[in-house]
């Protein structure tokens, strides 16, 4: 059987799956997917185990789709070392028009990576041999996606908070990212595309605090060390870094008693936590007003508990407060829109 119409792209969902259907064989429904540039979701599930139709769809695939299908297509073959598919497939991971079309954010590329790297599923059974040429290709798109970023233009004290059980579990939301490297990468996103910030790294308890030469400055908070990062500092150095850090409980009110005591202009707290949120004796909310009065700047707080399966610090009736429990690839966005204040 064959098609004498060509379809428009801009056709409905259903169209596609109509002209799919009609394809007997896997190769068949290559043949349309080359022809008409049908689209996954087009083919019929029972062909989506073959490697020539993903050798098809790998053709005219579109980043984020690319990304999201990296396991299945190494399971079924298309990617292995030295392949073309591998080939093809690095080479559009490492084209910076094509995430920057995408508008990929640097967190999801990171998520992607880590869960390929991982050679399992974190939701289903699935197993599949890693590709070293595809985990270099994945590593080197997340930094280029910190194009993607906008910057809010604002004064941002990002605060990570370096407890130890940030090391453990999964961040809520991103399969295979520990709070730890998640919090990380976010630090390294924020040096990278702004130019008013600040990071600390805190947790509650004494001998944390100290300027970058060692010592502690007298009369003020104990738990909050300044993190001297760069963007041009790779992940991995700066999850070491943060790692050998002092632990601690955590205390959620220490960067607005830091930036109080030290007199810096903050426009907006954000704190990035597993689940626990506050451990100290001044809670979040009154630290936060009492910065507010004395700096007369009116600072907002967002608090992040990436693990958390329910907290509240923020004062309800204060717009200049969020919290914010779990985390996707969407938070991002939302922290610096609130930043902004187009919240």
């Amino acid at each position: 059987m064959r098609f004498s119409l060509r379809l428009n792209n801009d056709l409905p969902l259903r169209d596609y799956v109509a002209l799919a259907q009609a394809a007997e064989t896997p190769a068949r429904t290559a043949d349309l997917i080359r022809e008409y540039r049908l689209p996954r979701e087009a083919v019929p599930t029972d062909h989506l185990a073959s490697a020539e139709v993903w050798e098809a769809l790998l053709e005219d695939m579109p980043m984020t789709a690319l990304v999201r299908n990296l396991a299945t297509m190494t399971r079924v073959g298309v990617l292995s070392p030295g392949s073309a598919g591998t080939s093809k497939a690095v080479a559009q991971i490492g084209d910076r028009r094509r995430i920057r079309k995408a508008r990929v954010h640097p967190i999801a590329l990171l998520a992607a990576l880590r869960t390929y790297a991982s050679g399992h599923g974190v939701r289903s059974a699935h197993s599949w041999t890693p590709v070293t040429a595809i985990v270099d290709a994945l590593d080197a798109a997340f930094y280029t996606a910190f194009e993607n970023v906008e910057p809010t233009g604002k004064r941002l004290l990002l605060a990570l908070d370096v407890s130890g059980s940030m090391m453990g579990g999964t961040v809520a939301g991103v399969p295979g990212l520990t709070p730890r490297d998640a919090s990380a990468a976010l630090a390294l996103v924020t040096a990278a595309t702004e130019s008013r910030y600040e990071i600390v790294g805190f947790f509650a308890g004494h001998g944390g605090f100290k300027k970058c030469g060692g010592g502690r400055f007298a009369g003020d908070p104990d738990g909050l060390t300044p993190l001297p990062l760069s963007p041009r500092q790779r992940l991995d150095d700066v999850v070491e870094a943060v790692s050998g850090l002092p632990f601690g409980g955590t205390d959620c009110a220490l960067p607005m008693l830091y930036a109080r005591a030290l007199e810096r202009e903050i426009d907006t707290f954000v704190i990035y936590t597993d689940s626990e949120t506050w451990a100290g004796d001044i809670h979040p909310v009154q630290a936060l007003r009492d910065y507010r009065h004395a700096s007369g700047i009116d600072a907002r707080l967002v608090v992040v508990g990436m693990v958390s399966n329910g907290f509240s610090i923020a004062d309800p009736a204060d717009p200049g407060m969020l919290d914010v429990v779990g985390f996707d690839t969407a938070t991002p966005q939302l922290i610096a829109d609130f930043a902004r204040g187009t919240l």
